[in-house]
Parts: C-alpha cells; structure tokens; sequence
C-alpha cells in the first residue's frame, strides 16, 4: 500500500471494542482488509463492519463458508466443484456406522480449524472409537459434529493455489513424507506448473464460496483426477513467497484498490 501511495491506517483486532450502536470506528473507511487469522474474530468483526455498510475483503459471507468446513464442502458440492467425498455425523454411533460403510483409512477434521491441527487419519475401528470419544468427550460443542472424509492418497503432496479476483496468481506443490501436507507443519514448498485443469477448478472453487482473494487447495488422487480439498479466506503465504516468483503481496494490494 506505501508502494501504491495509499492511505491507510493498521487496525490491531487485538485495539479493537466495536460498540454496535455506534455504527462506525470513530473514522471513515471506503474499504477494510481483513488479514486476522482467528476465524472467529474475522467473522464476527467483518459481519458488524458489513452491517455499517463498510465494505471489506473478503466478505463475512466469504469468511463464514470459508471458515466452516461443513459450509465450503455443501458449496463446492451445489456448484459441482469436485472434492473428497464427505460425510457429516451428529453421534458417535452415527459417525462410526458411517465409516464402517464409507471403508478405512478415513480423515476426521473439526468443522472449524486451520494450519493442520486436530486432523486424525483413522485406520481402524478401534481408533476411530477412541477419538470419537474423545472428541464427543473433551472437544466441546463443536467437536461434537463429526466431519468425515474419505482418505485421498495423493503422492505425498498437495496443490496450493492463490485466486484473487478473477486471477490464478500460482499453484505450488507442498510436499511432505508426512500425510499432512501443510507449511505450517513442515510441508516443502515446490513450484507447480499452473495448468488448466488447475486453473479452472481453482476459479470455480473461489466462485462456489463468494470469490475475493482466496487459497484453494487441492489433490491428485491416485487415477489422475484432482479433488478441491479446502478453501481459505486469508492467506498466508511465506512458504509461497520461497517457491513462486510472483508478487503476491501486490496482486492483493492491486485486487484490493480496485474493489474502493
């Protein structure tokens, strides 16, 4: 933005008191970007900015889809955007009648959470009753929904993309021995080459949860499809920054100002 010659002012969340009656943050905004990286601070602080009437990147509806993988999987779903297989259970007997049909290794996810945490790859019956239990046990309300995927085998990696506006910025690989291929727990970022496939199911997945400036990522399955995994609503991207030679920070800014 100095770059750009823009004015702006740095909201700290960590500053921030919104009195909803105010309607306003003691100055005037044509436009809020949200890099915070607690969902629910972003949710609930571009939904009261939203009902001011300011507008932001990305959206609160963008952040609340993003942010709930039951509510990314139902979009990428209704607007025919293939991913894994999926599966919500609302009981630990439900969850376990419908692995035993949906057939080992699966994935069990928290509905809401990022950078890789709290996944399980479950293998058998007797692991998938000890974390369901101790999910339904000590995880709070949240945990007590069950999110179920079927397990991809991808090829010790996945696919990361960068969609802002109407653009695939990148893709890159990130590879790990571990099955989570995450940078934030220790996944290699790689150059990918940005095909088309990769490109249309990258914009379509962007579209399906209300497009902005958005991460998606993907998997190579076994056969050669790829499968739309997870999309993201901010961003991060030092291990891009080491992988693709793009200015990513700038095609946000540019995106961005285009929007004021």
């Amino acid at each position: 933005m100095q770059e750009r010659g823009v004015e702006y002012d740095r909201l700290d969340e960590r500053d921030l008191a919104l009195w909803l009656q105010a309607n306003g943050l003691g100055k005037e905004y044509d436009l809020i970007w949200c890099r915070a990286i607690s969902h629910s601070q972003a949710a609930y602080a571009l939904s009261i900015f939203n009902g001011w009437g300011i507008r932001t990147v990305n959206s609160c509806q963008v952040v609340n889809v993003c942010g709930d993988k039951v509510l990314t999987s139902m979009a990428l779903i209704q607007h025919n955007v293939p991913t894994p297989r999926t599966v919500v259970a609302l009981s630990v007997e439900a969850a376990l009648q419908v692995i035993q049909e949906m057939g080992y290794p699966v994935v069990l996810k928290p509905a809401v959470g990022s950078w890789g945490r709290l996944l399980s790859k479950v293998n058998d019956r007797e692991t998938a009753e000890a974390v369901l239990n101790h999910k339904a046990t000590l995880g709070g309300p949240a945990h007590n929904v069950f999110y179920i995927q079927e397990y991809v085998d991808k090829p010790s990696r996945d696919i990361r993309t960068l969609v802002v506006g109407e653009e695939v910025v990148y893709a890159m690989y990130r590879r790990s021995a571990h099955w989570i291929t995450n940078t934030a727990r220790g996944g290699e970022a790689l150059p990918c080459p940005l095909s088309r496939k990769i490109r249309e199911l990258s914009s379509a997945a962007a579209q399906a949860v209300g497009g902005g400036i958005l991460a998606v990522d993907l998997m190579e399955t076994a056969d050669g499809r790829l499968l739309v995994n997870e999309v993201n609503h901010t961003p991060e991207f030092h291990g891009a920054a080491t992988a693709v030679d793009v200015d990513i920070a700038g095609k946000m800014a540019d995106y961005v100002l285009q929007q004021m």
